[in-house]
């Protein structure tokens, strides 16, 4: 399908007092996860305007004083709070003008319940309020893990385009991971609420928030590798997914927040409304080439004794690894909205180019050592 150049926007009028909640906090069964979608697109949306006044949500006083220390003027204000505090996410929603919520934001219920309540009873049609929510592709692995295609080719139909067929992603069925999010956040849209889902497939890259430069699938791969002494495919090893740069992907958050100012836009329910579905991706990997790359580059670096890879069934992957059955889906995305309405693409670090540092950085997190490098 052939889109067309986005029309020139302009430029959004000075921002001074346009308010903006980011979630950063996780549940403290994943403080791992903490802050690296958010705290990547914090510090572009920073760089970019220094002059909005941002409130965001932090898990614990400890976390907090890292992120002031890193952002230390009056307009950055810290909210010390969990996804389950939903009082506090009420309040919060209603005074911004823009949520940006990606703490767990793909599977937590109650704060997706509490942003919904909260950005309804604090705007109107006059002055709406607008929710950029972050779900994940591993919401079209749902045919994969009903029928237990571990390992397989991707099927045409598990092809799935955000303009293209929309339909089909509004309509995903109900067992379908981050699916019960998804429909909480389309449910909210009001003449007073706008909403628009982001979902992005693999990130990777090293982010450049104050907590959590660290994404999961990838890195997970490399871990897996090291510690196992090869780089386990699950088999037959077919499985497709897409992929972002963590830099590509704050740089659409940055848009798509001026685009909540931006009049000539604002008000299409393609770009903010319940048909804005957005997929963000610049790149497709085969799972077993990922691991073949880290296997190479783990050998090289001189961690492993040879660029060993090795076949496992599902079962085995996840006895040791919790990220891996992700290895094992399919999940294809194609981004086509991002792109027809915002000129969006990937200009980043490729997938491949950042194998080398992800290999040395797990290695570092292992306190490993090499032996011979090649």
């Amino acid at each position: 399908m052939s889109l067309s150049a986005p029309a020139p926007r302009k430029n959004p009028s000075p921002a001074i007092h346009h308010k903006i909640l980011l979630t950063t906090v996780a549940l403290e069964r994943q403080p791992g996860l903490e802050g690296y979608i958010g705290g990547d697109a914090f510090s572009a949306l920073y760089e970019k305007h220094p002059d909005y006044e941002y409130a965001l949500l932090v898990r614990s006083e400890q976390r907090a004083s890292g992120v002031k220390k890193a952002y230390p003027k009056d307009n950055v204000r810290i909210v010390v709070g969990t996804l389950t505090d939903s009082d506090v996410i009420e309040k919060e929603a209603a005074a911004a003008d823009v949520v940006v919520h990606t703490a767990d934001s793909a599977d937590d219920v109650p704060s997706a319940n509490a942003i919904a309540k909260g950005l309804a009873a604090g705007h109107s049609p006059e002055k709406p309020g607008f929710w950029l929510h972050v779900s994940g592709t591993g919401i079209l692995t749902w045919y994969d893990t009903k029928h237990e295609r571990y390992g397989e080719a991707p099927l045409p139909d598990q092809d799935y385009h955000d303009i293209r067929d929309i339909d089909r992603l509004l309509s995903l069925p109900d067992e379908a991971i981050h699916r019960n999010v998804d429909k909480i956040v389309l449910a909210a849209n009001s003449p007073a609420v706008r909403t628009a889902i982001v979902s992005p497939p693999t990130i990777y890259g090293a982010g450049r928030g104050p907590l959590n430069r660290r994404s999961m699938q990838v890195p997970g791969l490399a871990k897996a590798t090291l510690e196992k002494g090869f780089a386990p495919i699950i088999k037959p090893g077919k499985t497709e997914w897409d992929h972002v740069n963590v830099r590509d992907l704050s740089a659409f958050f940055v848009t798509l927040v001026e685009g909540t100012r931006d009049a000539s836009l604002n008000a299409d329910l393609e770009v903010f409304g319940p048909r804005a579905y957005y997929f963000v991706e610049s790149g497709t990997h085969v799972w077993s080439d990922v691991a073949r790359w880290i296997a190479e580059e783990a050998h090289k670096q001189g961690f492993l004794p040879a660029p060993l890879t090795k076949e496992a069934t599902i079962k085995e992957v996840l006895q040791s690894t919790g990220a891996g059955a992700t290895w094992g889906l399919n999940s294809k995305s194609k981004a086509e909205r991002g792109p027809k309405y915002w000129g969006w693409k990937g200009t980043a670090q490729t997938l491949k180019e950042t194998i080398p540092e992800v290999v040395a950085s797990e290695a570092t997190l292992l306190h490993l050592q090499p032996h011979e490098k090649k």
